[in-house]
């Protein structure tokens, strides 16, 4: 299994970011892919995972993360819509999005397929439950049903998680999200990879507007 892992320290000045990935054992590159935009006081997350792995998913996740960069400005809905578009001469992806906005303290979130996502309160949001994302079944550039849309206010210090179908669905069951997002993105790669997929774990703490 090969292991890439790193902190994203310019990606966003409303969230601290890590990630960690791998790729299938014997694949020369993963077939998941991510990608988080700032635009102005607003930050879009994108985790994508190519189906299959290969390089066929590859190809498809890549061509995906430059669709949602090209149109990180638009709505969600049009993201997936051009997005699906983008992909139908290839084998498809599943992705989540979540758009993050600093003026109004706001987390908007949708997803096609099994990318997980879990929003963990940190100390300002406590007396707030945990989010999960709701998840509509399909394939980016296959068959698109119509988007749960939803959107939660967040608090600087929350942590929003996604990881894609390569790490187990429990991963955020008691989760300690007190270190870095890099080191919890780590930790839930070693510790919750099925090893027999590509796997992605993108880890975002809100840390609200700056002035």
């Amino acid at each position: 299994m090969k292991t890439e892992h790193a902190r994203i320290t310019a990606a966003s000045s409303l969230l601290d970011t890590g990630y960690a990935g791998s790729a299938l054992g014997f694949e020369a590159k993963s077939g998941d892919a991510h990608l988080v935009c700032e635009l102005e006081d607003r930050a879009l997350i994108a985790v994508i995972d190519g189906l299959g792995h290969g390089p066929e998913a590859a190809l498809a996740a890549g061509i995906a993360v430059q669709s949602v960069r090209e149109n990180a400005a638009t709505a969600m809905n049009d993201i997936f819509k051009r997005c699906h578009e983008t992909l139908r001469s290839t084998r498809g992806a599943v992705m989540s999005l979540a758009s993050v906005d600093g003026r109004n303290n706001t987390l908007t979130w949708a997803g096609i397929g099994n990318v997980e996502g879990t929003l963990i309160r940190g100390e300002l949001g406590s007396n707030r439950a945990n989010e999960s994302l709701l998840l509509r079944g399909g394939v980016v550039g296959f068959r698109v049903p119509p988007l749960k849309i939803s959107t939660l206010s967040i608090f600087p210090g929350d942590t929003l998680l996604f990881a894609t179908d390569g790490v187990r669905r429990d991963f955020g069951r008691g989760l300690d999200v007190s270190g870095s997002p890099f080191e919890i993105a780590d930790y839930i790669l070693r510790r919750f990879a099925t090893k027999n997929d590509d796997a992605l774990v993108v880890v975002s703490r809100y840390l609200g507007r700056r002035a």
